[in-house]
């Protein structure tokens, strides 16, 4: 029997001490556990205010913040710009959720009128509706845009409205939720192997097909495609499955199905 090569991951977790509402960081345990049963080894550096970025990364986890921490984070974060977009051309995997994806754009202008920068990695702009809106809440279910994931499930709220520029295109197309505006359908936004999305749930635990894909990517940057090292076989993941389906089953039944509105 062919034994399996010996490989590893980088994984670089930002900000995960200040943006970890809804649990953010079990994107990261979900991550570790997947990634040892298809005999990865996933090293992690964890890089908050004042550290500096490591010289090279396969895999960015941030999750989502408040107004409060995403002011607390944005000026630092939007210096580190021009290094994020540099990873992200180069295909480094990436997953920001709900305020790290709003800060992963160009800019976020919450509640106060108070416009924070970006990293710029995605082509989207976020903006806070006016007093009294309602905001997006809810359990979501949507239909990935990427290659082997189909649908996603997870539970949004956020005030912010992101719209994106001709330079994006969106993770996925809501069937159930509210998505990135409650207006055109989008959720998320991808550029390259970079994922912004507004799931929470933890996200990665209840949606396995997208947990490998970005194993995956991350292992194609690590060694190269087409190489031995980036290949991952297709491995059940039945507690994961279950909780997926029990998910888009939630969402179906307690969410309204999408309509595009008609201004």
């Amino acid at each position: 029997m062919t034994s399996k090569p010996a490989r590893s991951i980088r994984v670089v977790t930002l900000y995960d001490d200040v943006m970890n509402v809804y649990a953010d960081r079990g994107n990261e345990i979900a991550l570790r556990v997947r990634a040892a049963e298809h005999g990865v080894n996933v090293e992690v550096t964890s890089v908050s205010l004042g550290d500096p970025l490591p010289a090279e990364a396969d895999l960015v986890l941030i999750g989502g913040g408040q107004d409060r921490e995403q002011r607390r984070i944005a000026d630092e974060l939007a210096a580190r710009g021009p290094a994020l977009r540099a990873w992200a051309e180069d295909d480094t995997a990436m997953l920001a959720v709900c305020g790290g994806f709003q800060l992963f754009g160009r800019w976020y202008r919450d509640a106060s009128g108070t416009e924070l920068p970006g990293a710029g990695v995605f082509d989207v702009t976020t903006l806070a509706p006016g007093p009294g809106a309602a905001r997006c809440i809810g359990d979501i279910l949507a239909a990935a845009q990427i290659e082997g994931v189909r649908e996603v499930v997870g539970f949004e709220n956020h005030g912010g409205r992101t719209y994106l520029g001709p330079g994006a295109r969106p993770f996925a197309r809501v069937e159930y939720g509210r998505g990135n505006n409650g207006e055109d359908g989008t959720e998320g936004a991808v550029f390259r192997n970079a994922i912004g999305t507004y799931l929470h749930g933890s996200l990665l635990p209840k949606n396995p097909a997208l947990l490998d894909w970005l194993i995956a990517a991350a292992l194609r940057h690590r060694y190269g495609a087409g190489t031995p090292e980036a290949h991952i076989d297709m491995l059940p993941a039945p507690y994961a499955e279950r909780a997926h389906a029990a998910s888009m089953a939630v969402a179906r039944r307690r969410s309204p199905k999408f309509e595009p509105v008609v201004k």
